[in-house]
């Protein structure tokens, strides 16, 4: 979402409720959300967004890079209108510049009687295709310590800007058991005349029925990926 404060996060908000693609929901999982930072007014973003929308949410951010900073860094947030056990805050193996780390959330949702484990990742930008896959598969690692739960969906930033990265994130979830309905060469992210596949959602034990990526969505520099499934 991009930081998302004051009028742009209202109209944000009202998407989430209302729109006819992204809206109602079930499970929603953001990237680059702030808790009291200067730049969003020193609200707690993920909270707003829950009591708004009459949902229920996690949030968790990096370490902050150093011990002078008084902000913390932007987070990832869960935001459900079912109940959430067994929050983790996953810190992703490999620095970034600046001793910069980032993090994976994971959470169950208990959706009536089927318990879904979903995680929400933001990947570092400017490390080695193999670091950054293992970041990836820093999720799977933490989904083993669920073997009762076999529906599962990971999403979220990848930074797949390679080619190579998209195709080693295929091979990682693939092999996990995982599918997803968005192809390899289809953009998630544009700036100017560039557009690249950075973003992701994978599932497991869950079909697939409608997908869809919504560029006329333009509040962040990402535009949102919404999937359909059934039990």
């Amino acid at each position: 979402m991009r930081w998302r404060g004051g009028d742009e996060l209202r109209e944000l908000i009202n998407l989430l409720r209302d729109d006819a693609e992204i809206g109602r929901a079930a499970i929603i999982g953001l990237q680059e959300v702030d808790r009291d930072k200067e730049r969003t007014d020193c609200i707690n973003t993920a909270r707003v967004m829950a009591e708004a929308l009459g949902m229920y949410y996690a949030w968790a951010a990096p370490p902050r890079a150093n011990s002078k900073q008084k902000e913390d860094e932007t987070g990832l947030a869960i935001l459900s209108p079912y109940p959430l056990i067994d929050v983790e805050r996953i810190v992703l193996p490999h620095e970034g510049p600046g001793k910069r780390r980032r993090v994976a959330l994971g959470a169950t949702v208990r959706v009536g009687a089927n318990e879904v484990r979903v995680y929400s990742v933001h990947a570092e930008t400017r490390i080695k295709m193999e670091k950054k896959i293992e970041q990836l598969g820093a999720t799977l690692d933490d989904l083993r310590r669920y073997p009762k739960i076999k529906r599962a969906v990971v999403l979220g930033d990848f930074n797949t800007i390679k080619e190579k990265d998209v195709a080693g994130a295929r091979r990682l979830f693939s092999e996990a058991g995982f599918v997803s309905p968005f192809p390899d060469d289809r953009a998630t992210w544009k700036t100017f005349i560039f557009e690249l596949k950075l973003d992701g959602v994978w599932l497991r034990g869950l079909d697939v029925t409608e997908s869809g990526i919504v560029r006329r969505v333009k509040l962040s520099d990402h535009w949102p990926l919404w999937v359909t499934i059934k039990f």
